[in-house]
């Protein structure tokens, strides 16, 4: 399907005032707020966090600007501390490579393993991956799990690769920003790092089941229906398969375009929906959607053959996570 014709404004005034009110937010969650109340500071800037990396998504998209560099400097403070905007802009971009969708080595964001890897793991790392596919697992040990491997990664490319120096350099200064901002605010490390935390495992609700494994990658992502304040958080990305499909679409032309076309897309991905996160939370909360093993890749249940998935020993042939927002 098409996306919508009509002609990308030069400004999305929508998108641009979003900003700034995180912004705001944000700086009174770390201020007055937590003067006020450290719970609620710590709360109000979780939120903040997450919607600034939902709005960091849309900048890496081509959101509010048709500028890219007008784009990153708009999201460029580190507000979300441990992923440089530039390795979210170039994982996420390599994710939107739908055929690579769920594969362990070559979709950046993918929540399976190699079922070879998963079988050499010690029991309690096992155990460790199984609790952390649950929903509650996700959003407690996720952020710890995911930060990790990610930042492990992120370590063996500094080594040898110009541009993840380049874009941890770049980080490097949005992080003296939010240095500056918190050394004399009365939130300081401590309050902001509870923050971090808890808007890390708010984000851990949109990916959870943002895609599952199937032999066709048009059926591999999520609908979720829900149009309340995770919807709004997450900025209708739960709405993904209409996102994969028009990644150029700005946020809040997303609820229309899906409900004028919805059983296009129900078709599409054959049916993968969910009406809501309440439902998800109802289903998933201590029940796996998945297992932790990718269950169409060579070694799953005896399988021979991938489908769609190849092998591949990569730079991290234990662990194949990451921890961008």
């Amino acid at each position: 399907m098409a996306p919508p014709t009509q002609t990308r404004p030069a400004v999305e005034w929508p998108t641009l005032a979003l900003l700034a009110a995180t912004y705001l937010l944000w700086a009174l969650g770390t201020t007055v707020l937590y003067d006020a109340s450290a719970v609620l500071g710590v709360i109000v800037t979780a939120l903040a966090i997450t919607q600034y990396c939902s709005l960091q998504h849309e900048a890496l998209h081509g959101h509010p600007f048709r500028n890219a560099a007008l784009n990153e400097a708009l999201v460029f403070p580190a507000l979300f501390p441990t992923v440089p905007y530039g390795r979210f802009r170039a994982t996420h971009l390599a994710h939107h490579h739908d055929p690579s969708l769920t594969d362990p080595y070559d979709d950046p964001e993918s929540n399976y393993l190699d079922p070879q890897v998963w079988a050499r793991l010690p029991r309690w790392a096992q155990g460790l991956l199984m609790a952390n596919n649950t929903l509650l697992g996700r959003i407690v040990l996720g952020p710890v799990i995911g930060n990790l491997l990610w930042l492990r990664g992120e370590a063996q490319l500094l080594r040898h690769d110009a541009g993840v120096r380049r874009d941890w350099a770049l980080h490097l200064g949005g992080l003296v920003l939010l240095a500056l901002w918190l050394v004399p605010a009365p939130m300081g490390w401590a309050g902001y790092l509870a923050a971090f935390y808890i808007a890390a495992g708010l984000l851990k609700i949109r990916t959870f089941l943002e895609h599952r494994a199937h032999e066709a990658a048009r059926a591999r992502t999520v609908i979720v229906e829900d149009r309340g304040p995770l919807a709004l958080l997450f900025l209708n990305n739960n709405l993904h398969v209409v996102h994969h499909m028009h990644p150029q679409v700005p946020w809040y032309d997303l609820p229309a375009l899906y409900a004028a076309n919805r059983a296009h897309y129900l078709r599409r991905n054959e049916g993968y929906a969910y009406r809501s996160y309440a439902q998800i939370f109802a289903r998933h909360f201590l029940r796996a959607k998945d297992p932790v093993p990718h269950p169409l890749m060579p070694g799953a249940d005896g399988m021979a053959e991938p489908y769609g998935m190849r092998r591949n020993t990569g730079l991290m042939p234990e662990l194949s996570k990451n921890g961008t927002p």
